[in-house]
């Protein structure tokens, strides 16, 4: 008989059917399920202890920034903690901050011929009593252009290395309105680091410079030891004292530390010192983290320090650190009564911090941060009130009060404190310091006090034991 098409067994053929065993199955499936269950707990355990540990070293992050104008004591602040809490890292520094007092020596030097030239063209034109001074101190010197035209001429070298030492420290960072000089982000010393050829970062521990800030900085090296007489004869000239005493001539403040040193600093195995560090003028743009560890009553934290760009056009670049920050130390420069802003030659730099201060005592996001107020920079403030430098003449609210280091700071501190009183949202308490970042030993005593009072506030709020 004919199979039946499409069947692929015929009716006849017997099908052979396995058979399964229920209770084996049941058993098997058990076990699969605890195996499951005590993985799924084993990774659940791992992942609440991660979350615990995380938790912790969270609850033990201390997140400090610094505040304030630009070239208010932030970076010098920054390296006094970093002295203080972590002087192995700031020592593997040190080779590369070399350049970088070469800059601030070349900009120095560049920044005396320029107005050397300028006040001595003009000299014979400004009729004003302060020019006429000035004309009546310099006029026993005789004639100065054949004097001056000499060593501008053997300067010329190390003056014109400015802008290339610049661009390379710079890593090509550049800034709008045409004005020169460093201008660093964040891991700036990476950027002059050698790189590991299989990796895209510097290698840990080098101390050295990339080969093309090494070749900038060798010449500036060589360069400066050729000419190191010539600019000490150009920083010591009589001529340019008298510009200086009378205000001719404005530097860096840290200008006449580098210059006093060039003796010192024009040595083929120049290593910059911890004076030196504290010293030199670098801006930082953006905004820079710094960690390290404190050690306190047992325990350790560790300080997360924020050094930001203080440029009014940088200010905005603050506001994402604001929510979660444990403290503010805001540093006000009231050395610079006298001085005005580089982006607004209209504003003063005091009334600007006071209106920057008011603006912090004020936001929302930092409502439940600890706040330090530090008045720096008072070493720069009683050389001025010494030179005769009258506060009321910039600062006409200050009047007819004593123009002396106690009066002029009191004015200051109280002026601070008001605002505080206006306008803190949260009525929180005012931590005020005298400070002069370049007073190692004082600047240190405050930070110890400063470090402990945060650490114990993160403490009270954090409920760590």
């Amino acid at each position: 008989m004919a199979k039946r098409p499409g069947h692929a067994h015929s009716t006849s053929e017997p099908i052979l059917m396995q058979t399964f065993d229920a209770a084996n199955i049941d058993k098997e499936y058990q076990f699969y399920d605890e195996e499951a269950a005590r993985v799924s707990q084993k990774i659940d355990e791992e992942l609440k202890r991660d979350w615990v540990r995380r938790k912790d070293a969270q609850r033990r992050q201390v997140k400090v920034m610094l505040l304030g104008q630009a070239e208010s004591g932030k970076s010098t602040l920054q390296k006094q903690f970093q002295l203080y809490y972590a002087q192995h890292a700031l020592d593997h520094e040190r080779p590369l901050w070399r350049p970088v007092v070469y800059f601030n020596i070349l900009k120095a030097v560049r920044m005396i011929l320029d107005e050397l030239d300028h006040e001595l063209n003009n000299l014979s034109i400004d009729d004003s009593l302060e020019g006429q001074a000035v004309a009546h101190s310099l006029a026993p010197l005789g004639d100065l252009s054949e004097e001056f035209s000499g060593l501008r001429t053997k300067l010329v070298p190390l003056v014109a290395m400015e802008d290339s030492l610049a661009s390379e420290l710079s890593g090509g960072v550049a800034v709008t309105g045409g004005r020169t000089g460093v201008y660093v982000r964040a891991g700036w010393q990476a950027l002059v680091t050698p790189l590991s050829p299989n990796r895209s970062r510097a290698l840990p521990g080098t101390g050295g410079l990339s080969p093309a800030v090494a070749q900038v900085t060798s010449l500036a090296s060589r360069t400066l030891i050729s000419v190191q007489n010539e600019v000490d004869e150009l920083w010591k000239h009589p001529a340019v004292r008298i510009l200086l005493n009378n205000r001719r001539i404005r530097l860096d403040e840290s200008a006449p530390f580098f210059l006093d040193s060039i003796k010192r600093v024009a040595q083929p195995d120049y290593l910059p010192s911890t004076a030196d560090l504290l010293n030199v003028r670098l801006q930082t743009l953006g905004v820079a983290e710094h960690s390290f560890d404190i050690e306190l009553c047992g325990s350790r934290y560790n300080w997360l320090m924020y050094d930001v760009g203080g440029a009014r056009g940088q200010r905005h670049a603050w506001v994402p650190y604001f929510d979660d920050a444990t403290a503010i130390i805001f540093l006000a420069p009231i050395s610079a009564f006298d001085q005005y802003l580089e982006e607004d030659p209209r504003t003063n730099r005091v009334d600007d911090s006071l209106q920057l201060f008011t603006a912090i005592c004020s936001n929302k996001l930092l409502k439940n941060s600890h706040l330090v107020l530090m008045l720096n920079k008072t070493d720069l403030l009683r050389k001025k009130l010494e030179a005769g430098v009258k506060v009321r003449k910039y600062i006409t609210s200050y009047g007819d009060r004593p123009n002396t280091y106690a009066d002029v700071s009191e004015y200051f501190r109280a002026h601070f404190i008001q605002v505080h009183r206006r306008h803190d949202i949260s009525r929180r308490a005012l931590y005020v310091h005298f400070t002069s970042m370049l007073d190692i030993r004082a600047t240190q005593d405050i930070i110890v006090n400063v470090g402990e009072a945060i650490i114990r506030s993160h403490i009270a709020k954090t409920g760590l034991a």
